[in-house]
């Protein structure tokens, strides 16, 4: 019987490995490659006006402002300072370049006081630093409105999916100005934010940019899969939910808030190693055991009655989600000083990740156990090929995000 388990695993594994590694070669590397972040902090101006900070993917606000503008020679100097990773060759292109560069971002964010358009004025020349791994171009604006006013409409439409480059653009907004202060997420569905906007819908969006996150990130579902397809308890998967929480919580705010980094050039493979490993567990026990995989091998004491593969479990499944949340925080891409305001809508994002998590568990996992405990070989069957192919993804993504493909 053993042997005819074992059988059954490895035509799984080579009849999916066969079917999705094609489809896999042509994917990205990076699970959130098709997406950027583009940041902006406003602060008061002087006689009412306000000043903004953005931040923007230095080679995404090249080709667009070219492609926008016609500028070819912008083109052409700014992705060659780009291949070249010279700093101060990028610095020139957006500065002999400026006005191809200040009509895209003014074509498309906008500040508004009163329902009149405020008109801007670049301040200083432009800078290149790196930022989540890659280089963004700063560029300072001025903002003169026709009145003075205590709250302004803030609209973002920069680097949007028509332009063919990226997709699912999000544009982070921190603002202090007088005696008001905040966070905003636009993307293409909320596009704009007012600066006298309630407490409650700055965290709503933050909520909803959350729980999006998590259904949009390929990565992190399949990790969630993999928990739910090994887990053999209700008990397993509650506490593997939570420890995964509590984990990737902790280094979520710990990355966001910039107390901690590291390169996502270390955190994507990880990640990716972790979906593999996880899936790959119960693949092992399904080899090893057979039949009586879902089987506890002998309860331990003390309330959570785990054997000692559930513990081990539990431990390899708090640990990468420490990565994950570093995942997470890069996605997000905030890492800002320390403020209250700014703590609290991470929170929020974080709650909107976990309650889209909690949802997909109990959708899933009820009908698991019903499947198990009427038909146990095709539960087994069914858990054992949703593991093989996530651990066959995972171990692609892997390679690719190691070698960089």
């Amino acid at each position: 019987m053993l042997g005819r388990v074992r059988r059954t695993v490895i035509v799984a594994v080579v009849g999916i490995a066969a079917a999705v590694i094609p489809f896999l070669g042509a994917g990205p590397a990076f699970a959130h490659g098709f997406s950027s972040t583009v940041y902006a902090n406003i602060t008061a101006g002087d006689e009412g006006h306000i000043r903004t900070a953005l931040g923007l993917e230095y080679d995404l606000l090249v080709v667009s402002a070219a492609d926008s503008g016609h500028d070819d020679p912008l083109f052409q100097t700014g992705t060659a300072a780009f291949d070249a990773g010279d700093t101060a060759a990028q610095v020139a292109a957006l500065d002999e370049h400026e006005k191809s560069v200040d009509a895209y971002v003014a074509d498309r964010f906008s500040v508004t006081s009163q329902g009149a358009a405020c008109t801007p004025t670049r301040v200083g020349a432009a800078t290149v630093a790196e930022r989540d791994g890659v280089p963004y171009a700063n560029l300072l604006l001025d903002w003169t409105c026709p009145e003075r006013s205590d709250a302004h409409e803030v609209r973002s439409g920069l680097f949007p999916d028509g332009e063919g480059y990226v997709k699912g653009t999000k544009t982070i907004v921190t603002y202090e100005i007088d005696d008001r202060s905040g966070s905003a997420a636009l993307d293409a569905a909320n596009p704009s934010f007012s600066t006298a906007q309630s407490w409650y819908q700055r965290f709503g969006e933050f909520f909803l940019l959350g729980a999006e996150h998590l259904l949009s990130g390929i990565d992190h579902i399949l990790f969630l899969l993999a928990l739910i397809a090994g887990s053999r308890r209700l008990r397993e998967i509650v506490l593997a939910a939570t420890s995964f929480t509590l984990a990737h919580s902790v280094t979520f705010m710990l990355a966001a808030l910039g107390l901690v980094d590291v390169p996502a050039s270390v955190v994507e493979p990880v990640i990716a190693l972790s979906i593999a490993v996880v899936a790959g567990w119960h693949l092992w026990g399904i080899w090893r055991r057979g039949d009586h995989a879902t089987d506890l091998e002998s309860a331990g004491g003390g309330h959570f009655s785990l054997d000692r593969s559930g513990w081990i479990r539990l431990a390899v499944v708090f640990c990468f989600g420490l990565v994950h949340g570093l995942g997470f925080a890069g996605a997000l891409g905030i890492d800002e000083a320390w403020s209250w305001t700014l703590l609290w809508s991470l929170l929020v994002f974080n709650v909107g990740i976990e309650v889209v998590q909690l949802t997909i568990i109990a959708a899933v996992f009820p009908l698991l156990i019903v499947l198990r405990r009427r038909a146990p070989k095709a539960g087994l069957w069914a858990t054992g090929v949703v593991s093989a192919g996530v651990s066959i993804m995972g171990l692609v993504w892997f390679i690719q995000r190691v070698s960089g493909a």
